[in-house]
């Protein structure tokens, strides 16, 4: 008698099924969203119906209050200690090409501070609400936005970076977005185009190694193309959040979204903490040759609670 010996094998980027291929050698039509976009009720949390209904259809939620004014001394002041602690080479510190700081990663493991605001009542019970689910930091960094100095970010999808080059399997994640500083219409504030959430937009133009050494100060990868940002933009418009320091931003994933220059004397500056679902862990990149750096995309699913 003789036996057939078979072996399994771990599905490989170009054998696992991508619903949402990107980083293409030519471009192809937009995909429809195959994801819920808020995977809890109103059971589930302190959103209501409505707030639901807006994130639902609109990909965004603007949340004021979330941080009261006593807290926002002591984070600020945490902001400049741990910009100050870290030292100048730490690859967790992004920096303006003038030598400013731009991006402070993994706050959240520098700071008690912003760890408990990661556990606040205004904040986690609404990314489980959100997501359906427990979850875990994704990423978490401190945007700097100072005056005159700070540039911006161009137009994107965070979802289509974290699945190309993270390997994030769905759009079950969300960000929000804490000001630190009195966000106005003319000091960088972000800008989003409402209902962009439900289509994910294929990019063309294979990902470099190593592209996050450049594309956190200048994302060129993975950027649509201006005839589909012209066409998204005069179908649904422009929101811009705007609003006193400790309002919050939840937006979708894979909502656009992007920041003009701050040429003000005002700087902009906020927490911005991504929340993943505990049951959408990463996977290895879909467009990548490898995986980013554990402070960009945790690896380690520890629920936070």
């Amino acid at each position: 008698m003789t036996t057939t010996q078979t072996t399994q094998t771990t599905p490989t980027a170009e054998t696992r099924h991508d619903p949402y291929p990107t980083r293409l050698s030519h471009a192809i039509e937009p995909i429809p969203r195959a994801d819920p976009t808020v995977w809890g009720s109103e059971a589930d949390g302190p959103l209501n119906q409505k707030n639901l209904d807006h994130f639902s259809s609109q990909g965004y939620l603007v949340r004021h209050g979330t941080v009261t004014n006593d807290w926002l001394p002591h984070l600020r002041q945490e902001m400049d200690r741990i910009a100050a602690d870290l030292d100048h080479d730490d690859p967790r510190v992004i920096r303006e090409p003038g030598g400013s700081i731009r991006s402070i990663f993994e706050p959240h493991l520098l700071s008690d501070l912003v760890a408990q605001v990661v556990r606040l009542d205004t904040v986690l019970p609404v990314a489980r609400q959100l997501l359906g689910s427990d979850v875990y930091i994704h990423q978490a960094r401190i945007n700097m936005m100072p005056g005159f100095t700070g540039t911006g970010f161009y137009w994107h999808s965070d979802f289509e970076t974290w699945h190309a080059e993270d390997g994030m399997p769905a759009i079950r994640a969300v960000s929000c977005s804490i000001a630190l500083t009195r966000n106005y219409p003319y000091n960088g504030s972000l800008m989003v185009i409402p209902g962009s959430h439900q289509t994910f937009y294929p990019c063309v133009g294979e990902t470099p190694q190593d592209n996050h050494d450049t594309s956190l100060v200048a994302q060129t990868v993975g950027v649509p193309d201006e005839t589909t940002l012209t066409k998204a933009v005069d179908h649904a418009g422009i929101d811009q959040f705007t609003g006193a320091a400790g309002s919050a931003l939840w937006f979708d994933a894979n909502l656009l979204h992007g920041s003009g220059s701050n040429i003000t004397p005002l700087p902009r500056s906020n927490v911005f903490l991504v929340f993943n679902s505990v049951d959408n862990a990463l996977e290895e990149p879909f467009a990548a040759p490898r995986r980013r750096p554990e402070y960009l995309a945790a690896r380690r699913v520890a629920p936070v609670t």
